[in-house]
């Protein structure tokens, strides 16, 4: 599997986001077509994008005190490292110590299952068999290369559409040592899962979602990495930053909690 557009394996194993093939999900579901007052409000975002160098190490800001990547804006971006998916954090958040430290996807390309599932803990407050999700993601894909037991990434959209058909895993302890054989028998709780997925086109439409005053203040969105302590809790993508990754094919899932 090769990743659009360095048209190359990424040489950093967490970066397993892919580009799908094709547009239909966003086409058929945008936020748009919601009237203003069905649209979700201070709701995680889950978004699928190109991960630039820029981003591999965060940078604090002394003004702000808080971590940001890209500082520059989009005109400082140089070169993509691989795709990533990464859950945006909203007003309100309920995302703590626990949850920073369990969503840590190691050095697999698992980042989908990762974000998705960080993203459901903040609906409902449990913790999520994240690789569960990756597996089946990669089963519901457009890609043969991609299956349960390998380390290919997937798309944000296979995600989304396991987590709406059939729900989601509840983490267990027993399951710290499975593998993908072993999660295969995992059973779903549609009821942990989501009730219906749209999909944003722009930086003014994320901060709608999110209804997050201090990203409004600071005109960026911040993002809830899953690569450990070694990264900052959140941090900070420039909205310009966020609106150039969108127009490379940037997925931005919506999602509305059942």
């Amino acid at each position: 599997m090769r990743y659009r557009p360095i048209g190359s394996d990424p040489a950093d194993g967490r970066l397993g986001r892919f580009v799908p093939d094709d547009w239909r999900h966003v086409e058929r579901y945008p936020l748009t077509a919601l009237a203003t007052e069905d649209r979700p409000t201070r709701s995680p975002v889950v978004i699928g994008v190109n991960w630039y160098k820029e981003f591999d190490v965060p940078e604090k800001d002394e003004k702000s005190g808080e971590f940001f990547v890209a500082k520059g804006g989009a005109k400082s971006l140089t070169r993509i490292r691989g795709g990533h998916c990464v859950c945006l954090e909203p007003g309100e958040s309920t995302d703590g110590e626990k949850q920073y430290a369990f969503y840590d996807q190691g050095r697999e390309g698992a980042c989908v299952g990762f974000g998705w599932s960080r993203c459901m803990s903040m609906f409902n407050g449990d913790l999520y068999a994240a690789r569960w999700l990756w597996d089946q993601s990669k089963m519901r894909d457009e890609w043969d290369e991609t299956n349960p037991g390998d380390n290919n990434g997937t798309s944000c959209r296979a995600a989304a559409e396991v987590l709406l058909e059939l729900g989601h895993v509840p983490w267990s302890e027993t399951y710290a040592d499975d593998d993908h054989v072993k999660r295969a028998a995992y059973t779903p709780d549609v009821k942990n899962g989501i009730q219906a997925y749209r999909w944003a086109t722009s930086v003014e439409e994320v901060h709608e979602v999110l209804g997050n005053p201090r990203a409004d203040e600071l005109g960026a969105v911040p993002f809830l990495n899953s690569w450990g302590p070694g990264y900052p809790h959140r941090t900070y993508m420039p909205d310009d930053v966020l609106a150039r990754l969108i127009k490379e094919d940037g997925e931005v899932g919506l999602p509305t909690d059942r």
